[in-house]
């Protein structure tokens, strides 16, 4: 085994889909010679050449419509948005035409397109450099949407979404580019519809996804210094929800906290409560609660770790909830 960082990972996800699969396409802003902002993509352009690893124009519509005629004429294409901020100029796109293009032709044409998006906080970037748009995308219906919290996890989720027939937005945490673990590649983790538990416990259930998963597990390493014990559920896809994983866990401890980055309201955290709520309301001892992002305008720099929810954050929603 070797210690392999997300970018890594993501990067051999990639070459290894444009091996076995040749109507894979990788194309976006800087994505060629450069190997993108993040060397997500870096050498694939000089391995498999610029007829499948190409740069566009500055037009984040134009690179998802380009992957709709793509993917119409039998190609799988992996086009990258360089920024989270960046991503609204291709709603439309998104929304109108790569969400219901399966519906509208009721089932005949599918578009295998997988949209990388690196999302979060936590940079030190500036404005349109660290939102957390997986709302908007997670409640267009037509559209899976995942996000890794493990360098598995990024290569296994990666090549699945590829490989899947419905349009995938697949949402990178831009500050866990650099997190490590020690994995051999290839592996294949769980279905990417899937959650899984990243650390068993029986006072509270803590939801996480993405860049929080990291402080999920961090948060709960220091509840259990004071005595509490919380498991940490890592959803993986956002869209669809495992609601069975989530709610079993909920059953089991009563409690449940969502933690994300993205602002609180009409979040991810509010559809977990309510479904947590309509499937489980007799196993709970407290309301479900949320440590998050507040609802402002992603700060700037020097201001970004006091807006984004961190360990202490989640230790005082545990203690909050292990009060009622």
């Amino acid at each position: 085994m070797a210690a392999v960082t997300m970018v890594g990972a993501l990067n051999r996800a990639l070459a290894d889909e444009m091996l076995d699969d040749d109507s894979v396409l990788v194309f976006g802003e800087d994505v060629g010679a450069l190997g993108g902002v993040f060397r997500v993509t870096d050498a694939l352009q000089a391995r498999f050449g610029t007829d499948r690893c190409f740069d566009t124009p500055l037009a984040e519509s134009g690179i998802v419509g380009s992957s709709i005629g793509f993917a119409l004429y039998g190609y799988r294409p992996v086009p990258e948005i360089q920024f989270d901020g960046f991503a609204h100029p291709a709603f439309e796109q998104v929304v109108t035409h790569l969400a219901k293009y399966r519906n509208r032709t009721r089932g005949r044409i599918r578009l295998p397109v997988t949209v990388r998006i690196p999302y979060g906080g936590g940079i030190g970037a500036i404005e349109q450099h660290g939102e957390s748009p997986e709302a908007y995308w997670a409640h267009t219906p037509g559209l899976r949407v995942v996000t890794p919290g493990t360098p598995s996890d990024a290569y296994s989720l990666l090549r699945q979404a590829i490989r899947c027939d419905d349009p995938v937005i697949f949402l990178e945490p831009k500050r866990r580019y650099y997190l490590k673990e020690d994995i051999e590649l290839p592996l294949t983790t769980a279905p990417m519809d899937k959650a899984v538990v990243r650390r068993t416990g029986d006072d509270v259930t803590l939801i996480c996804y993405g860049p929080m998963v990291r402080t999920a597990i961090d948060a709960a390493e220091a509840a259990a210094e004071h005595g509490w014990s919380v498991e940490v559920i890592d959803l993986r896809s956002l869209s669809p929800l495992d609601e069975e994983t989530i709610v079993d866990s909920i059953r089991k401890t009563g409690r449940g906290i969502v933690a994300h980055e993205a602002s609180r309201s009409v979040g991810l955290g509010a559809e977990i409560a309510a479904r947590v709520t309509e499937a489980a309301f007799y196993h709970l001892e407290a309301p479900v609660l949320r440590a998050t992002g507040y609802d402002t305008p992603y700060p700037p720099p020097k201001l970004e770790k006091f807006w984004l929810p961190d360990v202490e954050r989640i230790l005082d929603r545990v203690e909050q909830s292990l009060k009622y």
